[in-house]
């Protein structure tokens, strides 16, 4: 049909076909156990997936950009209008299938690189869609339809990029969601006797890992001590579904006495400097 805007189109959905690669690379390398090298296992992996799944949105958004620069300076025929509308129709329903599919796995296991594939999919989408708008411009008289609407696609996926790209190096670099800290709080709040002094947690692949420091009353046993940490591990697990592991001791009598809000963002700073 010589329309630029479907063979970019085209060009694209390979390049998306090709994410999935890494993503099953990613979980395959996830599922191994750890080993005497990789202790926690091999579940950042996905973080790189995700790393590499932005670039390859990054890379799309420029090529579709440069498409339509091109075409806006050198405008070009567009023929087969009825074909081209239906090649771009067919475009856009099977990838917002694939994209409904990867976002809604992605959010149910957690995984981020999953969630950024879903909508990298979307993107995809859209320009299969811009693709049919192009067409129906053209149709009308408008041959620069084309070129313009490749420019506001291209402006959609760097949008993308940047959302995805902002959930992926949040985990890469150990964020968490904002809910998640207020969850473990408050899972400790339904276990009597257990105080929270320290709780940190990050994501190592779709799994979430806790590390907690809870003072207990120093004159129970050891025992009912055991039961207190016992408990809390429950409740944690019964709040957060993607929790792997929660690693809960009790804090020395340093911590406890150097640390009177246990609310508080600053404890870690000022332990062990007057013993």
């Amino acid at each position: 049909s010589g329309s630029v805007a479907l063979l970019a189109d085209t060009i694209h959905n390979i390049g998306d076909a090709t994410t999935a690669i890494p993503l099953w690379v990613a979980f395959m390398l996830a599922r191994r156990k750890p080993s005497q090298t990789f202790t926690y296992g091999l579940g950042r992996v996905e973080d790189l997936a995700g790393i590499i799944i932005v670039l390859i949105i990054l890379f799309s958004a420029i090529v579709a950009g440069y498409q339509a620069i091109d075409r806006l300076i050198n405008p070009q025929l567009v023929t087969h209008l009825g074909w081209l509308t239906a090649a771009g129709i067919v475009g856009f329903l099977g990838n917002e299938v694939v994209a409904v599919f990867r976002i809604r796995v992605g959010r149910e296991i957690n995984s981020a690189a999953l969630v950024a594939d879903g909508y990298h999919a979307r993107t995809d989408g859209l320009t299969s869609l811009a693709v049919v708008i192009g067409a129906l411009g053209v149709w009308l008289g408008f041959p620069l339809a084309d070129p313009i609407i490749g420019l506001l696609i291209t402006a959609a996926i760097f949008g993308i990029v940047w959302q995805s790209a902002r959930s992926v190096l949040t985990r890469m670099l150990d964020g968490v969601e904002p809910g998640v800290m207020g969850e473990i709080r408050h899972a400790a709040e339904h276990v009597p006797g257990a105080q929270i002094v320290e709780a940190k947690a990050r994501w190592i692949g779709h799994k979430l890992h806790a590390d907690i420091a809870i003072s207990v009353d120093e004159a129970l046993p050891v025992s009912e001590a055991r039961k207190i940490t016992a408990a809390l591990e429950d409740e944690l697990f019964e709040h957060m579904p993607a929790l792997a592991a929660a690693n809960i001791r009790l804090a020395t009598a340093n911590e406890q006495h150097d640390d009177p809000h246990p609310h508080g963002h600053d404890h870690g700073e000022h332990h062990g400097h007057h013993h």
